[in-house]
């Protein structure tokens, strides 16, 4: 390889962008790897995998989570799965991720298909009422699904989510202005593609996850897992709907706006959810909570960024626990 200036410069903004995680973050006591049980459901476009744990009543409703991406899968949840000694937790990889079939279908990549989803997840598993928890991309499915006020809905929570993707974009603008200066100029540069090297861009792209995505290392049983589930396609879907940077929307999600379904929401059963550190900024999801007629409720996850089953898996479950069993109704 030829040195010169730009590759030397870029080294250096590498080697000071790498990041360091504090620690390794917890698996909990009660956490699964294994499912009680695993079934692929059929949906609009192909076979979903949906795994359970834990058991539910009339009074202790089960509660599914819906992963983000565009093209993630339920790796990231599998803490939740502690829940699973009070009532039903119910896993899934959405179609072309994880486990599910993946016809690769760029037509089968839309909100109300994915919505189709949980719909046929609910009624293959004879569910008539349950909690649906969505994160990121996963909680723009959770509000659109909480919009229709379904009769099934018991309560709503909304983790970190897109709700508005002009918003989100100038959040993440105002968090990438706050990197390091070299840091944030080299992920300028990297919205464009081949402006900088990649080996550089990465690890800007790194030190900026790791300040507002996830701030502790995934525990290794819980590292193998997802690397055990993960699909090469999943990328594709990212690109399609989001598009191939953190900071400029290119694909389909581009003029996304959902703040209009905030008024279609019922305040007393909607909660939000946002880390200290997220890049779905806490001021800005306690703003969305606001909105939401008679008020949401909104808690601010500590020593937390962006995947809160991961960071603070203790706090999450601390105030998840209260807040389900008070609308099991």
């Amino acid at each position: 390889m030829t040195i010169n200036r730009r590759t030397l410069v870029a080294a250096s903004l590498a080697a000071a962008a790498s990041p360091t995680l504090a620690r390794t973050a917890v698996m909990l006591d009660d956490a699964s790897l294994v499912p009680d049980t695993e079934q692929m459901i059929a949906v609009p476009g192909g076979k979903i995998y949906v795994r359970t744990n834990g058991t539910s009543t009339r009074n202790r409703l089960p509660i599914i989570l819906i992963h983000g991406g565009p093209g993630s899968t339920h790796a990231g949840q599998l803490n939740a799965t502690a829940l699973a000694a009070d009532r039903m937790v119910i896993l899934y990889d959405q179609l072309d991720c994880g486990r599910s079939d993946a016809p690769g279908a760029p037509e089968n990549w839309q909100i109300p298909r994915f919505l189709d989803e949980l719909e046929a997840i609910r009624l293959a598993l004879g569910i008539a009422r349950w909690h649906v928890m969505g994160g990121s991309w996963g909680g723009t499915l959770a509000l659109e699904y909480g919009a229709r006020r379904p009769a099934a809905l018991a309560s709503l929570i909304l983790q970190s989510p897109l709700i508005a993707t002009e918003v989100w974009l100038k959040d993440a603008g105002d968090l990438k202005a706050a990197m390091p200066p070299e840091t944030a100029r080299l992920l300028d540069l990297c919205d464009t593609a081949g402006a900088a090297p990649e080996e550089a861009c990465q690890a800007a792209t790194d030190a900026f996850y790791a300040r507002h995505v996830r701030r502790h290392e995934v525990p290794p049983p819980f590292a193998a897992y997802a690397t055990s589930v993960k699909k090469p396609s999943d990328r594709r879907i990212y690109e399609a709907m989001w598009g191939r940077a953190e900071f400029t929307a290119t694909g389909t999600l581009k003029s996304y706006d959902g703040r209009p379904q905030l008024a279609k929401l019922d305040g007393s059963r909607t909660l939000f959810l946002a880390g200290t550190h997220d890049e779905a900024r806490p001021e800005t999801i306690n703003a969305f909570a606001a909105n939401v007629p008679g008020g949401a409720t909104f808690h601010e996850v500590p020593d937390a960024a962006h995947t809160l089953w991961n960071d603070n898996p203790r706090a999450l479950v601390k105030i998840l626990r209260p807040w389900l069993a008070r609308r099991d109704d």
